[in-house]
């Protein structure tokens, strides 16, 4: 899986023009969330994809012929963080409600709404987390599910957000000219 932290103009738009892209291309989005960044104008969409190296250099390169593309930053094997936010309604009787209420603790997970035959719960992690929480609370009864795609940040000082002072126009060159030396 390749995940992409593309910074984009905040323009309606934009995300077909992506989306429609990378599908154009062959390629199915696994997850994707978009959200304003720390600059006005200017969103951030993480996208995960299935691709090998070429093809995630493929993306990378075309998603820089976009206008609205700002920057692409291919994080899948940089230090980075990644996050999934899911909440959870799951049914509860008498019996059950115990049970549930020890179980999500130990996911570090948080109950945030209870009501005589439900709860609902919030869980942030990992993908792997989320999954497992979701296989836990299953034979209870899941009703109803909500859950963002994966999100990324670079660790430590690295950013996704801004070029270095020494990278102005550097990632559409790199990706254009790694494409070129892949191909030949």
């Amino acid at each position: 899986m390749n995940t992409f932290v593309v910074l984009v103009e905040d323009h309606p738009g934009v995300l077909t023009r992506v989306s429609g892209l990378i599908r154009r291309r062959g390629f199915n989005i696994d997850s994707l969330t978009v959200g304003h960044t720390e600059t006005p104008g200017v969103s951030r969409m993480t996208i995960a994809v299935e691709a090998d190296e070429f093809g995630a250099r493929r993306i990378e390169a075309n998603l820089y012929k976009l206008i609205e593309v700002l920057r692409v930053d291919n994080v899948t094997r940089r230090p980075s963080i990644f996050r999934e936010l899911a909440i959870l309604k799951v049914k509860t009787t008498h019996e059950t409600r115990a049970q549930i209420f020890q179980l999500v603790p130990v996911y570090r997970a948080r109950i945030i709404d209870v009501s005589p035959e439900s709860l609902v719960i919030e869980i942030t992690g990992n993908e792997d987390k989320v999954n497992s929480l979701i296989e836990v609370l299953e034979p209870y009864g899941i009703v109803e599910m909500a859950r963002t795609g994966r999100l990324a940040m670079l660790r430590g000082t690295g950013t996704a957000s801004k070029p270095p002072e020494d990278e102005q126009d550097f990632g559409a060159a790199k990706a254009e000219e790694d494409l070129v030396s892949h191909s030949v």
